[in-house]
């Protein structure tokens, strides 16, 4: 019983160090006379590797676009593009991602975001990653384990 619990104890501490989070955003254009952004929005997130953004939307698109393509608005060479309306989106790389609206005005309207995908090092004190921390852990939680047997 013991072991199964020192186990368990275990697991729920991998399970913490390793977590994403999925942020939901309703994406729609602006009012003229927004005093927010999108990018306000995406700038009091820690936006991390395996976190996701589910875009909300009602007959529109989102695309991720390169850096000269946002600031130009430009949407006909998306990286990435989708119109369903609940769009989910995964960052897998610590870059900018540049999002826009893929349909005609609304992006120069303002509907557009810069995500900053930031490492983990920069959101902590600890210079290890999250997979090695839990790797630590376990080795302990392990040891510990072969003491009470």
């Amino acid at each position: 019983m013991k072991k199964m619990f020192l186990w368990l104890v275990t697991v729920l501490m991998i399970s913490s160090f390793v977590s994403s989070h999925e942020y939901k955003l309703n994406w729609f254009v602006p009012p003229a006379n927004a005093s927010t952004t999108f990018n306000d929005w995406a700038s009091n997130k820690q936006f991390q590797v395996g976190d996701t953004i589910r875009f909300k939307y009602k007959k529109d698109s989102v695309m991720q676009v390169t850096k000269e393509d946002y600031k130009q608005c430009n949407s006909s060479h998306p990286r990435f593009y989708s119109n369903t309306g609940k769009t989910r989106f995964m960052f897998d790389h610590f870059v900018p991602y540049y999002f826009i609206s893929g349909v005609s005005g609304h992006c120069e309207k303002g509907q557009k975001m810069i995500v900053e995908v930031i490492s983990h090092d920069q959101t902590t004190s600890s210079s290890a990653p999250p997979a090695v921390l839990a790797v630590v852990w376990f080795c302990f939680f392990s040891f510990s384990l072969s003491l009470i047997a």
